[in-house]
């Protein structure tokens, strides 16, 4: 029998009220206290904490305030940048590749909930895994929703919704994004 972790991660349906499930957040949680509280130029902390949180050490640069789920879902690249106020759902994974640049307030979600009435009044939830390639760059306040993957070197307007993939080399725009032009690489 899975566990309601295995469960989340497999992209089935759990109980996010799961004991295990509810102390690792409070973990998330507290982690992402000490790294949002850290001053500007405690470098070397924010990069212990980073790698605390996401379970793998890392030299991604997470600005402050940053906020996610789990954290020890979330497989970071190399020299990943993240601006202020981004936030992951990480119910399920995210891969984020090497180089990846992410604009204030991006938001990446995993998480879902179920289309049947009776199954979200149980209070079950689902995920949908996010991947994004190398090289990527996505402008501020851009979401990317459950289940899409970003092609390698494209890049996301500012403020767009992701809601299906998109492919590699490419500058996609809008709500929802669209493709509007593929770059010359």
């Amino acid at each position: 029998m899975k566990t309601e972790k295995q469960k989340m991660i497999a992209g089935e349906l759990y109980d996010p009220n799961d004991a295990q499930l509810v102390a690792e957040r409070l973990r998330a949680r507290d982690l992402l206290g000490r790294l949002n509280a850290l001053a500007d130029d405690d470098v070397e902390t924010r990069t212990r904490l980073i790698s605390e949180l996401v379970a793998a050490k890392t030299d991604a640069f997470i600005q402050p305030p940053f906020f996610c789920d789990y954290g020890t879902n979330i497989a970071l690249g190399k020299k990943v940048f993240m601006n202020f106020n981004c936030v992951i759902l990480d119910v399920a994974p995210v891969h984020i590749g090497d180089f990846v640049l992410f604009g204030p307030a991006v938001q990446i979600y995993t998480a879902t909930h179920p289309e049947n009435a009776a199954e979200r009044r149980q209070g079950l939830e689902g995920g949908k895994p996010v991947v994004i390639g190398a090289d990527v760059w996505i402008g501020g306040g851009a979401i990317l929703c459950p289940g899409v993957t970003v092609g390698a070197r494209s890049i996301i307007g500012a403020g767009s919704v992701v809601t299906r993939d998109l492919p590699e080399d490419v500058v996609a725009v809008g709500n929802p994004c669209r493709v509007i032009r593929f770059l010359k690489i």
